[in-house]
């Protein structure tokens, strides 16, 4: 009983292996539903006129096809067309082969692949049915309802709506055009990503270059570039990683990151930061670095954190820096606490207990403001505790002090002073400039001093001078300084303080560039080309007459 149920059993099993392998086939075969005329047998049969075909879901048509029934293979030719019943996806060329096999068809020639709005077309593609994979290797282009993209390789992941592009890449739309040699396109929410070299520039001329890729929502408008640079008319923004929102005009930047205004010639560095475009209006902070550029010279200035607003106004034309301010030109130097840069008039304002360093002279404040004209320092205000301490040629102090002083340069040097208001002044009398002979003190509401060469030349007081001169013997050091003297040249900022502090991460102005590169390769012919091309329109090579002797 129990060999007749083991009997039975395996017959069953037979049975049913049989049946599934012979259904599985089945559905796996190739079919001919139609054709105008069909001649050959034997495994090996042409299909002519109207050529209808199916394989599994897929519909295929043509103009004729050759059918290897034994192989479960075809070739198809003259507008080939396979449907797909499922799926809306549809392809059509001039010539195909197609594997029932592997679910594998080979498409050549006006090939277009159509999936709803998407549409890709080249000359060669290979589409794995089994996976829903589709590649192109011998230049593609896909346009949907927004970009089109054109690349010489490419692969088409039709279930979950990812196209990689690789080799001469290139994305338009009505915005922008990019350049890059692999990215991958998501068609339904239109995003591009990138790797490597990545190049853009928009209608308006604009250009956004990266060196390590880029992430693009091509709907959103939104970019951001690795190792990138931003380049509008007016502006240059840089940053190892670099967030840029078109609709808005904002930029971010995070890691050595530069704003350059063109138009002020003032450019800004530092770990991170913010830049609006249509209000000229940015944000640095980190270690933060302005540069400010003059035709013969530039301006450094360092602190923690700056902001800069280049507005239509006057009065919204500024540069604000907070918190361990230095300053670094080749005329001057100066550290304070807070400072304004004022676009509108070239003045520098300086605040909370500033020093500045012009040459041998150290000023003290308050407050105090810096004009510059021709590139150059013309004058300078101080308020409130004003100190001014000039060097001599032997290297004494000359010193000065007032409620407010008015200060005036030429060429870059001290050249008057103008003190109003519980003016003192110290100044070492001097004879052909080399030997000292003694001090003059004055006490005077105001005064006015002249320089030559950075030394003092003339001294004018007010009304009731209050006078004392020091003979050179009887100088010390106690009756050699006015009160609050406090030479400071030692922290006098230099431009290598600067560079320790941030080294300007430049930009390579050079740098590989895909737009630069010409869409077509001239190759030039050689001389085997050119003497076949002369033949075939009838030139023949002289023969040569041997000499005689």
């Amino acid at each position: 009983m129990t060999s007749a149920l083991f009997r039975i059993s395996f017959i069953l099993l037979t049975f049913w292996v049989i049946s599934f392998s012979s259904q599985a086939q089945e559905t796996s075969v190739l079919e001919i539903n139609g054709a105008g005329e069909l001649i050959g047998s034997d495994g090996y049969e042409r299909l002519v006129g109207d050529v209808k075909m199916k394989h599994q879901n897929s519909l295929i048509y043509c103009d004729s096809a050759h059918f290897f029934r034994l192989e479960n293979k075809a070739r198809l030719f003259g507008n080939v067309r396979i449907v797909d019943t499922e799926d809306p996806v549809q392809t059509t060329s001039r010539y195909a082969e197609y594997d029932g096999n592997t679910k594998l068809a080979k498409l050549r020639n006006n090939v277009v692949f159509t999936n709803q709005k998407t549409t890709l077309t080249t000359e060669y593609l290979d589409y794995d049915r089994e996976a829903n994979i589709a590649y192109y290797f011998n230049d593609g282009k896909v346009v949907d309802s927004v970009n089109v993209l054109t690349s010489q390789r490419g692969t088409y992941e039709v279930t979950i709506e990812k196209i990689t592009f690789k080799n001469d890449v290139v994305l338009v739309n009505p915005d922008y055009t990019m350049k890059t040699n692999d990215l991958i396109y998501l068609t339904i929410p239109k995003t591009a990503e990138t790797k490597g070299l990545t190049n853009l520039i928009s209608t308006e001329g604009n250009t956004l270059d990266a060196q390590n890729g880029s992430f693009y929502d091509t709907q959103g408008k939104k970019f951001r570039f690795y190792e990138g640079v931003v380049e509008t008319e007016t502006s240059r923004i840089k940053a190892k990683e670099l967030f840029y929102s078109e609709l808005d005009a904002y930029y971010e930047g995070k890691e050595n990151v530069s704003v350059l205004n063109k138009e002020r010639q003032v450019e800004v560095f530092g770990d991170v930061g913010e830049y609006w475009d249509e209000r000229k209006y940015s944000l640095v902070h980190g270690n933060a670095l302005v540069r400010r550029y003059f035709e013969k010279d530039t301006l450094y200035m360092a602190s923690d954190s700056l902001i800069s607003q280049d507005g239509e106004a006057d009065s919204m034309k500024y540069l604000l820096a907070f918190r361990s301010v230095r300053l670094v030109k080749s005329d001057m130097s100066g550290v304070a606490d807070s400072l304004v840069y004022n676009y509108a008039d070239s003045s520098i304002q300086l605040f909370k207990s500033p020093v500045m360093w012009n040459q041998k002279s150290q000023i003290t404040a308050d407050s105090m403001v810096f004009y510059i004209a021709n590139e150059e320092l013309e004058r300078v205000f101080m308020k409130d505790k004003v100190f001014v301490i000039t060097q001599d040629t032997i290297m004494n102090f000359n010193q000065m002090k007032g409620r407010t002083m008015d200060g005036y340069f030429r060429e870059g040097q001290m050249d008057r002073i103008d003190i109003e208001g519980n003016g003192e002044s110290l100044y070492f009398a001097l004879q052909a400039d080399t030997i000292s002979q003694g001090i003059n003190k004055t006490l005077s509401a105001n005064i006015k001093l002249r320089f030559k060469d950075g030394a003092i030349q003339r001294v004018t007081y007010g009304i009731k001078p209050d006078g004392k001169f020091t003979p050179l013997q009887l100088i010390t050091e106690e009756n050699s300084r006015l009160e609050g003297f406090n030479w400071r040249f030692e922290e006098r900022p230099t431009l290598e303080d600067i560079f320790l502090w941030r080294k300007p991460d430049e930009i390579d102005l050079d740098a590989e560039n895909l737009f630069n590169e010409p869409d077509i390769e001239l190759i030039l012919p050689t001389e085997e080309d050119i003497r076949k091309s002369l033949e075939k329109r009838g030139w023949k090579p002289e023969k040569k007459i041997p000499s005689r002797l």
